[in-house]
């Protein structure tokens, strides 16, 4: 499997046999980079124990191959070099073993060339999920491509459709200013109207007015007669006024008159208080020496 990103915070990875693609989103490039530097630390471990396993396996099928040639040519060997009575005295407890070896050296070859097999189709395998997986990632590059041209055409479009509703916006915003200018009119409309109402009201007292004014006139004349009789009557008491601010200003002067006698006495009297009351002291105090 092999790890590989196809974003700044995006990666993905195929399972050939599972036929599965898995992805992972990461909240920065950092840690997408951790995750790939971690994921390939342990593919590289995993390739080594395989290769290990390989090794110690080859090694084990080579052995057993070299000690199955090995028997064969020493029993030959003891078949040309020795009689029947050789053979006979030989064959006992080592030839059995010998057999028993055999055995086991034959069920590891078998074993061994299962395993070939069997490692014969895990590596188809791995070949065909690696071919999968190829196409996948070819996929993949493509559907990228496709989606960064996609993204490319949605911002485009997004960029126009923000153009767009900033019109639209500025259009609403002409709308409501037209609306303001006509609710203002509105209620400028009302007013006048309502002014309109009151000029009637007051043309139609106007013109009821107008109609009681002959009515009018003739109390205008009958009161402009009182009031040429009451401005007689006003001259005559100037006059009789005239004469009151006379007798008020002698009045007034024979007042002042009297505060100056008045003054002057009382200058007297407080004299003669003040001669009475030493007169008193003078008599208290012969009355307290005698």
């Amino acid at each position: 499997m092999t790890f590989t990103k196809t974003s700044q915070k995006f990666g993905q990875w195929a399972d050939s046999r599972a036929n599965t693609v898995f992805g992972l989103g990461f909240s920065s490039e950092q840690q997408l980079t951790k995750f790939a530097e971690k994921f390939q630390e342990v593919k590289e471990a995993a390739r080594l124990a395989r290769d290990k396993s390989q090794e110690k396996t080859e090694t084990s099928s080579n052995h057993s191959q070299e000690s199955g040639c090995e028997s064969p040519s020493s029993t030959q060997a003891s078949s040309v070099n020795g009689t029947d009575d050789e053979k006979a005295s030989h064959v006992g407890p080592a030839d059995t073993h010998l057999k028993s070896e055999n055995d086991k050296l034959k069920i590891a070859l078998t074993q061994s060339a299962a395993n070939v097999k069997k490692w014969e189709v895990e590596l188809q395998t791995l070949r065909e999920s690696n071919a999968r997986l190829t196409a996948a990632l070819q996929e993949s590059a493509a559907s990228v491509e496709q989606w960064k041209r996609q993204f490319s055409l949605c911002r485009e479009e997004n960029d126009r459709l923000r153009n767009k509703i900033d019109e639209l916006e500025e259009q609403c915003s002409e709308i409501n200013r037209e609306k303001e200018r006509n609710t203002q009119l509105k209620q400028r409309i009302e007013e006048l109207e309502s002014e309109v109402r009151e000029k009637e009201t007051e043309l139609n007292d106007l013109r009821k007015q107008s109609e009681i004014i002959p009515q009018l006139m003739s109390e205008c004349e009958y009161v402009s007669e009182k009031l040429e009789a009451a401005e007689r009557d006003n001259q005559n008491l100037e006059g009789k006024v005239r004469s009151l601010k006379t007798d008020i200003e002698e009045s007034k002067y024979r007042q002042r008159h009297l505060k100056v006698e008045l003054k002057s006495f009382l200058e007297v009297l407080d004299a003669k208080i003040d001669g009475l009351h030493d007169f008193r002291r003078g008599l208290s105090k012969l009355g307290a020496d005698s």
